[in-house]
């Protein structure tokens, strides 16, 4: 398993920015899917956004144009770069990580959250 470190949450007010990063550390042999989810107030976790190991990337729609992923292969980090916030952005927001282990299995871990509270 991965060990997931989340940082870079806090309150910002609406049309602010902030950046989010995890770093991945543990018995890793390969990180393949890096991605970040969020939890709002009564919601179902969503799908953010997501990398693959060459950089190929997902979004949801309600954050297409503002946010931005992005990993460091070396340093086994994501990122998670958002612009233009709006109050419904105000989440728990959550790393996720997959790949293989060391001794060849396979993985997949989540961090400890991180809150984003967008307010004036």
């Amino acid at each position: 398993q991965a060990q997931l470190v989340e940082s870079g949450g806090g309150l910002v007010q609406p049309g602010g920015s902030l950046r989010l990063s995890c770093a991945a550390s543990g018995s890793i042999g390969s990180v393949n899917l890096m991605g970040w989810y969020r939890q709002g107030p009564g919601k179902e976790r969503e799908l953010v956004a997501s990398i693959t190991s060459v950089g190929s990337t997902n979004y949801a729609d309600s954050v297409k144009g503002r946010f931005t992923i992005s990993r460091d292969n070396a340093k086994n980090t994501v990122y998670l770069q958002m612009n233009s916030l709006k109050p419904e952005d105000t989440a728990v927001y959550y790393c996720n990580v997959s790949g293989v282990t060391v001794l060849g299995g396979v993985y997949r871990s989540w961090g400890q959250g991180t809150q984003v509270t967008v307010s004036s």
